[in-house]
């Protein structure tokens, strides 16, 4: 299947990205893309992030863009099948399919969709993102919709797996406080400045996750502009709560979880009624490296 795509300094200098279909824009919605280091947290976040919104009385739309699928199943319980495999099943003709053939209820209304991915070594996870979207156009499942949450696979690495900021409003980072985790923030923060050339993304800010300190994330905030949204300390009530299926707003009280709960409603109610473009700029690898104190 030839993939569209577009050339040119657009997107950076010698760039080659999947196109944005003018006819798949996402209108009247927040669209958020949460981003980072591969295995930071992003599902867990992204998952607790849509049950926040909710919670605030948002319509909620969450799309897991990884090919393991797994990025709502707090939400639903279960894994639930991708919209390339449901496409797969009725050879890509779309008019044949119905809504909850692909697009599952989660968690307090949250609507969940897995979007897979190409076959491995094959295919673009950029086409994969746009397939989704047109689909959820065409059966107009975005009308009704006031968040949509895109959580999106691992490092920036090409033009692919930056898709989704095609169609955000705000690009959020999930990190640690060590140097891959901030070395991969780093990449994302360039692809967003790529991006926002052409389209309407910003970067929204940053969230610490699994992090005790924050000293290193906050020593590379203050040098490239970047503030610190929302903070979730190493908690072993967030890991039960992914062990038990469940969001951390269905686990039993306690002042552990309501903290983390009390983090996330805070953060979702920003993004919402204070959200604020932050203008960061890269640094070179060397710099980083300087930075963090690395020889």
């Amino acid at each position: 299947m030839k993939l569209p795509i577009i050339d040119g300094p657009g997107d950076g200098e010698g760039s080659l990205q999947v196109h944005l279909d003018p006819e798949t824009k996402i209108e009247g919605a927040l669209v958020i893309a949460v981003y980072g280091k591969g295995g930071i947290g992003k599902s867990t976040t992204s998952s607790n992030l849509s049950a926040a919104f909710s919670k605030l009385g948002k319509r909620v739309l969450q799309i897991g863009c990884d090919p393991k699928h797994d990025s709502t199943f707090t939400l639903t319980k279960r894994m639930v099948p991708t919209v390339i495999d449901i496409l797969e099943t009725v050879d890509f003709h779309s008019e044949e399919l119905r809504p909850e053939d692909f697009m599952f209820e989660g968690y307090n209304g949250v609507m969940c969709i897995e979007s897979g991915g190409p076959p491995a070594g094959t295919g673009c996870g950029g086409y994969v993102t746009g397939q989704t979207v047109k689909l959820l156009k065409e059966h107009h499942l975005l009308e009704d919709t006031d968040v949509v949450i895109f959580d999106v696979l691992g490092d920036v690495v090409c033009g692919g797996f930056a898709a989704p900021l095609q169609h955000a409003h705000y690009c959020l980072i999930v990190t640690a406080n060590d140097f891959d985790s901030i070395f991969a923030m780093n990449r994302i923060i360039a692809a967003i400045q790529a991006k926002a050339k052409n389209y309407k993304v910003r970067l929204g800010g940053v969230i610490a996750n699994r992090a005790r300190e924050t000293d290193e994330i906050d020593k590379f905030n203050e040098r490239v502009g970047l503030k610190l949204l929302a903070h979730f300390q190493d908690v072993d009530a967030i890991r039960k709560s992914r062990l038990k299926k469940c969001t951390v707003f269905e686990m039993e009280s306690t002042p552990e979880i309501d903290a983390v709960q009390a983090e996330y409603l805070k953060l979702a109610s920003t993004m919402l009624n204070d959200a604020t473009p932050q203008h960061a700029t890269p640094l070179k690898d060397r710099e980083i490296f300087d930075l963090l104190g690395f020889d």
